[in-house]
């Protein structure tokens, strides 16, 4: 429903990794889709399919001022010919910041409400309330997890599996639907490992176990979260991130946003130098995309 440009998956040559005897491959999918990149193309994939088949017009999700969902979801919504709402965390401040000016010029009507009724968004009452004021529209929550997100992702473990030969496979986490979807398309295969981006993330075990029970009805053992790689907690940075992630860029030619993807490669180079990763193994990471969030950091270029 909405275009998909095919990926590189592109080695790394970390000194960590060349020292450890680990072989680092990282798959681009920031590349896929010049605005709804990553994991969201493929999170957003089939809730648009369920939107377009139920015969709605209009879609309506949750983000924050940052959203990379928010920006994700006004740009498939304008090429897949969908009106869009965000409802957005927080105060209306002006000027508006390039995510939120961004979904406005594709068209996205954005609805701001309390950090207090923002905890609310799951809620029934919140819903009703939301279609007695907007009418009808087809509910996408926050980040696109839901069962749909998943059935998405695990089209997308298939795809890697045609595509590359690995041992291990990483993500960040921040919802937990994306990596239980690679755990349901593995099927038991392969490890994956997640790399929480939240502070106190270890709740994020049972949202991944959920979701993959729901759509499998298995329970698999071949993965696990890492929780201790946040900076800080979600969209929290440390100097010592930034300048991670200038190093990759410089020296690596590699992009990374400083909430999800900058995290995990910094947790990948640390588990590789305590010894997680067995000489001789196929380490693939996944590029989330979100890097239109690197312009709400300093000291962090946009090319």
């Amino acid at each position: 429903m909405i275009s998909y440009q095919p990926t590189p998956i592109v080695r790394i040559e970390l000194p960590e990794a060349n020292r450890a005897g680990v072989h680092l491959w990282i798959k681009r999918e920031d590349l896929n889709h010049p605005f709804a990149t990553g994991n969201k193309w493929w999170k957003l994939k089939y809730n648009l399919d369920q939107a377009k088949r139920a015969g709605h017009a209009t879609l309506l999700t949750f983000g924050g001022a940052y959203s990379n969902h928010i920006f994700a979801t006004a740009a498939a919504a304008a090429e897949a010919g969908f009106q869009s709402i965000g409802v957005i965390r927080g105060e209306d401040v002006e000027p508006r910041n390039p995510t939120l000016q961004f979904a406005t010029e594709c068209g996205m009507r954005l609805h701001f409400i309390t950090r207090t009724d923002y905890r609310r968004k799951d809620h029934a009452v919140m819903t009703r309330d939301l279609r007695d004021h907007f009418g009808d529209f087809y509910l996408i929550p926050e980040g696109g997890s839901n069962q749909d997100g998943v059935r998405g992702c695990v089209e997308f473990a298939h795809m890697l599996t045609r595509e590359a030969e690995f041992d291990h496979l990483i993500l960040p986490v921040g919802t937990g639907a994306t990596m239980a979807g690679l755990i349901c398309g593995l099927e038991g295969a392969k490890h994956i490992t997640g790399i929480s981006v939240l502070r106190n993330g270890g709740f994020l075990n049972e949202d991944i176990s959920a979701f993959a029970r729901n759509y499998s009805g298995a329970d698999y053992g071949n993965w696990q979260l890492l929780t201790s790689y946040d900076h800080g907690g979600y969209a929290r940075v440390t100097d010592e991130l930034l300048r991670f992630i200038v190093m990759m860029q410089d020296r690596h030619n590699l992009p990374l946003d400083p909430v999800y993807t900058g995290k995990m490669m910094w947790a990948v180079a640390r588990e590789i130098e305590r010894g997680h990763f067995a000489r001789g193994s196929t380490v693939l990471l996944i590029h989330t995309g979100g890097l239109q969030g690197r312009g709400s950091v300093a000291g962090i270029s946009q090319a």
